[in-house]
């Protein structure tokens, strides 16, 4: 593939592309180049003053450093989306006009062609928050991004802080990587308004197939899932956990009700773990009728609204769940409010030859500028990325250097008065302290960076 030319950004001048062979095998240089969106709100720099992105990546940097002495480094191709490529590529547009723009218009608006053509290139990319359009025809850069580039699963780990007031009692016992469908089921966007031409042409063809319970001025939504969309991404959450060595998969899905989709969805993920990894799995109903799980992956299966209840009083069962789009955004959003929050809930978009690693949280707009929100979720989601390049030493120390951050604060809590290094919304968790008490967003990094430089 051709490199390609740009209308207003500069590649780096020093760095390697990454590539993927055509059995979907990454091969990471020592000196990749990874495309960097900051984000828009708390996640873009504004004059001097850091984003919780640039705050993240300086961490992610020492990390590198002091793991590989110099052997290895990440460069970063600043590329842009939301507001601030909107602010870039076409500030001559105002805001009542955005609706009157057709929806590849809108596209364009808050994400470039630039990006997108630097996103394809390289294929590896972490990403700050970024502002939900105003205009009704483009729904979403993070939506847009996962269909044009493919990228399947939504991985989203949640674990629990030492150190991090979690209002769920058992949240030291959640540690657990959520695997969620990223391009089929109502994600699609495959929907009709209510009396309009299509969905009344709808109604008509199922009142002939006998379905009378569908009012006539229904809106009407289609949720295909697939064996092919299902399969690929229980094989890489069965792959995940076979290379990790963790105990389980999950199915979670609504299949009591929806049987032909997302009972489908479990059925398929049985009959794959059966064909494709049956030295390395074994279902729970077999291990009920004596078999034996020692050394392999038990795969099993719960229903969507009892999982919710089991993650909250059993979460040291779950260790990776694989469900359909909207089952996965409910459970990761739930589960990490269980340990305190989104603050903290990385997470990725991977498709079999991209991969993008972003904060599940918003923009944040009224602390855009203001050096003290928590860069902990675009730090996390880049520990992510260090892991699927392979670079699992420095993903260690940044996670080790977090740890030791979090558990300063506590022991530091403990005597009214003393100085957190911790942004303010863990500092106001702690008794006897107010969001006031709380660290810069670049002071909690240059914390972690500290802690992180100790190890050994």
């Amino acid at each position: 593939m051709t490199a390609p030319t740009y209308e207003k950004l500069t590649p780096p001048t020093t760095g390697t592309r990454v590539s993927v062979d055509a059995q979907g095998n990454w091969k990471i240089p020592d000196d990749p180049i990874a495309c960097l969106m900051r984000g828009d709100g708390i996640g873009q720099d504004v004059g001097a003053t850091p984003g919780i992105t640039t705050c993240a990546v300086k961490v992610l940097d020492a990390a590198v450093e002091k793991a590989y002495g110099g052997k290895r480094k990440i460069h970063w191709f600043d590329i842009h989306a939301g507001d601030v490529a909107r602010a870039m590529y076409y500030p001559q547009v105002k805001d009542e006009q955005v609706n009157t723009l057709s929806e590849e218009e809108q596209r364009q608006l808050y994400l470039p062609d630039d990006s997108l053509k630097a996103f394809e290139y390289f294929k590896l990319g972490l990403k700050g928050p970024l502002t939900t359009p105003i205009g009704g025809g483009f729904r979403s850069i993070n939506v847009y991004l996962r269909m044009r580039f493919d990228l399947y699963a939504c991985v989203r780990p949640v674990r629990y802080f030492k150190g991090v007031e979690a209002p769920n009692k058992r949240a030291d016992k959640v540690n657990m990587i959520i695997f969620r469908e990223n391009t089929e089921d109502v994600y699609c966007g495959i929907e009709f308004k209510s009396n309009s031409e299509r969905a009344k042409k709808l109604i008509a063809l199922l009142k002939e197939w006998g379905y009378t319970n569908v009012l006539p001025t229904a809106g009407i939504g289609i949720k295909p899932i697939s064996p092919e969309g299902s399969k690929r991404l229980i094989r890489m959450a069965i792959k995940y956990a076979v290379a990790k060595k963790l105990p389980s998969v999950t199915l979670m899905h609504k299949g009591n009700i929806m049987k032909f989709t997302e009972g489908a969805f479990k059925d398929w993920g049985y009959e794959l773990a059966r064909d494709e990894f049956r030295a390395q799995t074994v279902s729970e109903d077999e291990v009920w009728k004596g078999a034996d799980k020692k050394g392999k992956v038990v795969v099993n299966d719960r229903i969507a609204d009892s999982m919710f209840q089991q993650i909250q009083l059993r979460p040291d069962e779950y260790s990776v769940i694989a469900t359909p789009n909207l089952n996965g955004d409910y459970i990761s959003d739930a589960a990490a409010a269980m340990t305190g929050g989104i603050g903290l809930a990385a997470g990725a978009n991977i498709g079999d030859h991209a991969a993008m690693f972003e904060a599940t949280h918003g923009t944040a707009p009224k602390y855009t500028g203001k050096n003290m929100a928590n860069p902990g979720a675009v730090l996390l989601s880049g520990v992510m990325m260090l892991e699927h390049m392979g670079w699992d030493e420095a993903a260690q120390l940044v996670n080790q250097g977090v740890d030791a951050t979090f558990a300063e604060a506590e022991e530091t809590a403990k005597k009214p008065g003393g100085k957190l290094h911790v942004t303010y919304d863990i500092a106001r968790q702690f008794a006897g302290y107010g969001a006031e008490a709380g660290a810069t967003s670049m002071a909690f990094a240059d914390r972690i960076i500290e802690h992180l430089r100790k190890l050994k």
